[in-house]
Protein backbone atom coordinates (compact mmCIF):
# COMPACT_ATOMS: atom_id res chain seq x y z
CA UNK A 1 0.00 0.00 0.00
CA UNK A 2 1.61 3.45 -1.05
CA UNK A 3 1.68 6.09 1.73
CA UNK A 4 -0.25 9.16 0.89
CA UNK A 5 2.07 12.27 0.41
CA UNK A 6 1.55 16.04 0.32
CA UNK A 7 3.29 16.26 -3.14
CA UNK A 8 1.46 12.95 -4.47
CA UNK A 9 -1.37 14.79 -3.84
CA UNK A 10 -0.70 17.94 -5.20
CA UNK A 11 0.40 16.39 -8.45
CA UNK A 12 -2.91 15.65 -8.97
CA UNK A 13 -4.80 17.90 -11.58
CA UNK A 14 -7.91 18.33 -9.42
CA UNK A 15 -5.84 19.69 -6.68
CA UNK A 16 -3.69 21.98 -9.13
CA UNK A 17 -6.85 23.44 -10.33
CA UNK A 18 -7.76 24.01 -6.78
CA UNK A 19 -4.68 25.94 -6.22
CA UNK A 20 -4.91 28.11 -9.56
CA UNK A 21 -8.29 29.23 -8.16
CA UNK A 22 -7.60 30.04 -4.78
CA UNK A 23 -3.96 32.18 -6.08
CA UNK A 24 -6.75 33.66 -8.58
CA UNK A 25 -9.02 34.34 -6.07
CA UNK A 26 -6.31 35.71 -3.95
CA UNK A 27 -4.67 38.00 -7.19
CA UNK A 28 -8.15 39.17 -7.19
CA UNK A 29 -8.84 40.26 -3.41
CA UNK A 30 -5.09 41.97 -3.43
CA UNK A 31 -5.82 44.18 -6.93
CA UNK A 32 -9.69 45.29 -4.92
CA UNK A 33 -7.67 45.90 -1.69
CA UNK A 34 -5.15 48.29 -3.73
CA UNK A 35 -8.24 49.47 -5.64
CA UNK A 36 -9.63 50.87 -2.71
CA UNK A 37 -6.83 52.00 -1.28
CA UNK A 38 -6.12 53.92 -3.72
CA UNK A 39 -9.77 55.27 -3.99
CA UNK A 40 -9.51 56.10 -0.55
CA UNK A 41 -6.09 58.25 -0.90
CA UNK A 42 -7.75 60.30 -3.33
CA UNK A 43 -10.97 60.64 -1.63
CA UNK A 44 -9.22 62.24 1.12
CA UNK A 45 -6.62 64.43 -1.32
CA UNK A 46 -9.39 65.72 -3.22
CA UNK A 47 -11.81 67.04 0.39
CA UNK A 48 -8.71 68.45 1.62
CA UNK A 49 -8.14 70.56 -0.77
CA UNK A 50 -11.82 71.45 -1.10
CA UNK A 51 -11.27 72.16 2.67
CA UNK A 52 -8.34 73.98 2.53
CA UNK A 53 -9.22 76.65 -0.54
CA UNK A 54 -12.71 77.13 1.61
CA UNK A 55 -11.24 78.09 4.48
CA UNK A 56 -8.41 80.82 3.87
CA UNK A 57 -7.64 83.76 1.67
CA UNK A 58 -6.06 83.05 -2.11
CA UNK A 59 -2.55 83.50 -1.60
CA UNK A 60 -2.03 81.48 1.55
CA UNK A 61 -4.32 79.15 0.80
CA UNK A 62 -1.86 77.74 -1.81
CA UNK A 63 0.88 77.09 0.20
CA UNK A 64 -1.64 75.57 2.97
CA UNK A 65 -2.79 72.95 0.08
CA UNK A 66 0.76 71.77 -0.38
CA UNK A 67 1.10 71.46 2.83
CA UNK A 68 -1.39 69.59 3.52
CA UNK A 69 -1.45 67.10 0.38
CA UNK A 70 2.49 65.87 1.77
CA UNK A 71 1.36 63.01 4.20
CA UNK A 72 -0.80 61.90 1.51
CA UNK A 73 1.26 62.31 -1.51
CA UNK A 74 4.68 60.75 0.33
CA UNK A 75 3.66 57.16 -0.07
CA UNK A 76 2.25 57.45 -3.49
CA UNK A 77 5.07 55.43 -5.32
CA UNK A 78 5.49 52.77 -3.12
CA UNK A 79 1.61 52.51 -2.93
CA UNK A 80 1.94 52.51 -6.23
CA UNK A 81 4.64 49.91 -7.09
CA UNK A 82 2.65 47.79 -4.61
CA UNK A 83 5.62 47.75 -1.55
CA UNK A 84 3.98 46.03 1.44
CA UNK A 85 6.43 48.09 3.46
CA UNK A 86 5.11 51.38 2.01
CA UNK A 87 1.37 50.42 2.44
CA UNK A 88 2.49 49.48 6.69
CA UNK A 89 4.17 52.58 7.29
CA UNK A 90 1.43 55.00 5.26
CA UNK A 91 -0.77 54.09 8.01
CA UNK A 92 1.30 56.77 9.85
CA UNK A 93 0.77 58.98 7.42
CA UNK A 94 -3.27 58.63 8.30
CA UNK A 95 -2.66 60.82 11.71
CA UNK A 96 -2.64 64.53 10.50
CA UNK A 97 -5.78 64.21 9.06
CA UNK A 98 -7.47 62.90 11.70
CA UNK A 99 -6.37 65.04 14.26
CA UNK A 100 -7.09 67.55 12.17
CA UNK A 101 -10.43 66.96 10.86
CA UNK A 102 -11.57 65.90 14.50
CA UNK A 103 -10.05 69.29 15.71
CA UNK A 104 -11.99 71.11 13.13
CA UNK A 105 -15.73 69.49 13.85
CA UNK A 106 -15.18 70.58 17.50
CA UNK A 107 -13.53 74.24 16.91
CA UNK A 108 -14.77 75.50 13.35
CA UNK A 109 -18.36 75.75 12.55
CA UNK A 110 -18.22 76.64 9.48
CA UNK A 111 -15.68 73.71 8.37
CA UNK A 112 -18.03 71.00 10.57
CA UNK A 113 -19.09 69.28 7.11
CA UNK A 114 -15.57 69.01 5.51
CA UNK A 115 -13.92 68.46 8.18
CA UNK A 116 -16.33 65.22 9.40
CA UNK A 117 -15.70 64.22 5.58
CA UNK A 118 -11.97 64.33 5.95
CA UNK A 119 -12.04 62.20 9.64
CA UNK A 120 -14.19 59.60 7.91
CA UNK A 121 -12.18 59.61 4.51
CA UNK A 122 -9.24 59.22 6.73
CA UNK A 123 -10.51 56.38 8.67
CA UNK A 124 -11.53 54.88 5.27
CA UNK A 125 -8.08 55.40 4.22
CA UNK A 126 -6.74 53.68 7.41
CA UNK A 127 -9.24 50.72 6.84
CA UNK A 128 -8.04 49.87 3.39
CA UNK A 129 -4.48 50.16 4.02
CA UNK A 130 -4.55 47.53 6.58
CA UNK A 131 -7.03 45.45 4.49
CA UNK A 132 -4.08 45.32 1.93
CA UNK A 133 -1.51 44.38 4.83
CA UNK A 134 -3.93 41.60 6.08
CA UNK A 135 -4.68 40.43 2.47
CA UNK A 136 -1.19 40.23 1.63
CA UNK A 137 0.52 38.47 4.24
CA UNK A 138 2.69 35.76 4.16
CA UNK A 139 0.97 32.26 4.75
CA UNK A 140 4.21 30.90 5.35
CA UNK A 141 5.72 33.22 7.72
CA UNK A 142 5.87 31.16 11.79
CA UNK A 143 3.27 32.29 14.06
CA UNK A 144 4.06 33.21 17.32
CA UNK A 145 2.91 30.91 19.79
CA UNK A 146 -0.15 31.07 21.96
CA UNK A 147 0.31 31.10 25.09
CA UNK A 148 -1.03 28.08 27.47
CA UNK A 149 -3.44 29.04 30.07
CA UNK A 150 -2.09 27.13 33.29
CA UNK A 151 -3.84 23.89 34.00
Amino acid sequence: MRACSVSASRSSPVAWAATDKVSALRAATVKRARRGVLAAMSVLGLLVVVATLRSSPWPANLFLVIAWLVPVLLPLHGLLAGSRRTYAWATLCVAPYLIAGVTEMIANPALRTFASFITFASLAWFAALIWYLRVTRSETAPRPPVPQAPA
